[in-house]
């Protein structure tokens, strides 16, 4: 599913357009990570990307277009989520997920810099939004699959449950600078569950 129809560079091309996209996507996102958005023009992405100047201006047009297209690659080929058949180990499981993103040593400064863009940019700002909205609607089945088994109570908001998991990891990662490790993921979910249980996101 193509979360950005109708935004620059979204089409699905295939052949040597999709080797393109490729080689553009990866090179915008390296030099996000190195640079953070606000240090990079289209010109910087054609060069590293080795491709035309021109080619990358028509096709994306603007630095927050490409943004939308990258998110939009970053969550179509996100891993898909757990089956395990128990909250808890589901939970662990893209708790685990969260925790590999944010410390990878591209992915993390990658995360850093979109979020800090989109905080000044409309456009950066609803393609991150999108992205964190594919990646809710892939896991909360999870958590509607646990209200079945009668694990949690009926009602439980799964979207609640998912970002209520999400944001303790996030908050290490970008404000309080406290250890984002496997004791803070594990914590993050065991909690998480805890709370579903006890009714707090119905």
């Amino acid at each position: 599913m193509n979360e950005v129809t109708g935004a620059p560079g979204t089409s699905r091309p295939g052949g040597r357009t999709a080797r393109v996209r490729e080689a553009v996507l990866r090179a915008a996102g390296d030099a996000f990570a190195d640079k953070g958005i606000g240090g990079v023009d289209l010109g910087e992405v054609a060069r590293r990307a080795g491709v035309g100047k021109t080619t990358v201006y028509r096709r994306w047009g603007t630095v927050p277009g490409l943004v939308a297209d990258m998110l939009a690659e970053m969550a179509e080929s996100s891993l898909p989520r757990a089956r395990t058949g128990d909250l808890d180990a589901d939970l662990a499981a893209l708790a685990s997920l969260i925790l590999a993103t944010l410390t990878d040593a591209r992915q993390g400064p990658l995360f850093k810099a979109v979020i800090a863009a989109a905080a000044s940019d409309a456009q950066t700002a609803a393609a991150l939004h999108r992205f964190y909205r594919v990646r809710i609607d892939e896991w909360s089945p999870c958590v509607d699959e646990a209200v079945a088994r009668g694990d949690l109570p009926a009602g439980t908001d799964a979207d609640e449950v998912i970002r209520a998991l999400s944001a303790p990891l996030y908050y290490r990662f970008l404000v309080s600078g406290d250890p984002l490790d496997e004791a803070a993921a594990a914590r993050a979910a065991a909690a998480t569950a805890a709370a579903a249980r006890a009714g707090a996101y119905t």
